[in-house]
């Protein structure tokens, strides 16, 4: 028998068994016979050694066109069988077309994630970038890089986790003010960065203070930045954030990184700085700290301080959005309470 008949006779067998075939197992068998390494097709095409230079491009040719039949016809028997096994299912079952689906509940985004994202889409539309950072630290660029060195008393207050005696979580986002300022290239322009995530300090879990939090902490390093720009730049935040009417102030204060320093203050967007129990009758909530960049804090990155100078600022996002919304306990960010967090959900 040649070649020729010899596919012309698979043909017709593997075309027939096809017809018969009644489910997936068989389909699959039938391939592996007829298509496989080992199969029936590929056998034959063994002896296309023994052929003339003229005979093996029409063996090969009608090889082919079987192979493309055959692969056309098995999947459209697959098809076909997989439509029959759900029409026998679908027969099989008492299904009532008319009743209502199954509601199925959308996941929203944490009132967190929502404040962030505002906070960052405001500082992206001036121009700044987002750096993300390392949650676990070294004490030499969560403290030191930030004019802490050892023992000094500031550090008190943001007492923390160590994981060893260099190592800790870190206590707010400034050491990645260090470590960007370390790789920014001046010769290119100045540097305008915000860091937010999560951060953790020593603290009593209550009402308003949690041992983690999330904060937000922004850095301006350039030519003749002064504090008026500090100013200007919060005040178009504090507006975005609270609303056009919403006015700041600026009282001196103390942060071993800044100098000077100072902290931020809101006019009370419920009663319009007249006094209310929101800002204890005082018309002013305090909202974030701020200051002018340590002249240390530059010269320990190498940026000579007489020609650049900066501005940075550290605000909570918990703090942002309790006083968006009202939330009196800051606890329920992190119960996982649907009945709180769907108030807030988009």
């Amino acid at each position: 028998m040649s070649l020729q008949e010899k596919i012309e006779e698979l043909r017709g067998r593997a075309l027939a068994e096809l017809k018969k075939a009644s489910d997936e197992k068989t389909l699959n068998e039938l391939r592996t016979l007829v298509q496989g390494k080992k199969g029936e097709l590929t056998e034959i095409l063994k002896g296309m050694k023994d052929l003339t230079n003229e005979e093996r491009p029409q063996i090969g040719a009608l090889a082919n066109a079987f192979r493309d039949e055959f692969g056309t016809k098995l999947e459209a028997k697959k098809a076909e069988i997989e439509v029959a096994a759900m029409n026998a299912a679908l027969e099989s079952e008492s299904l009532d077309v008319t009743l209502p689906g199954k509601h199925q509940n959308q996941g929203l985004r944490h009132i967190l994630t929502q404040t962030q994202e505002e906070i960052e889409e405001i500082f992206l539309g001036m121009g700044y970038e987002i750096v993300d950072g390392y949650e676990v630290e070294t004490d030499h660029y969560n403290f030191e890089r930030m004019n802490l060195p050892k023992d000094h008393p500031a550090r008190d207050m943001q007492d923390t986790f160590y994981i060893t005696n260099e190592v800790l979580l870190r206590t707010h986002t400034s050491p990645m003010q260090a470590r960007t300022m370390d790789a920014h290239d001046f010769s290119k322009g100045g540097l305008r960065m915000i860091a937010p995530g999560r951060v953790y300090r020593r603290d009593t879990d209550d009402a308003t203070h949690s041992h983690q939090f999330h904060q937000i902490e922004g850095l301006v390093v350039d030519k003749n930045i002064t504090m008026a720009d500090l100013k200007g730049t919060l005040e178009l935040v504090i507006k975005k954030m609270f609303g056009a009417d919403r006015q700041i102030r600026l009282r001196p204060s103390y942060f071993p990184f800044t100098e000077p320093s100072v902290e931020v203050d809101v006019s009370c967007f419920k009663c319009g700085g007249k006094g209310c129990n929101v800002c204890k009758h005082t018309g002013w909530i305090e909202i974030l700290g701020a200051g002018m960049v340590h002249p240390n804090v530059l010269e320990m990155s190498g940026i000579d301080s007489t020609v650049y100078s900066g501005f940075a600022f550290g605000m909570g996002q918990e703090r942002i959005a309790m006083l968006r919304y009202g939330i009196n306990d800051i606890r329920g960010f992190y119960q996982g309470d649907l009945r709180f967090l769907e108030q807030f959900g988009k």
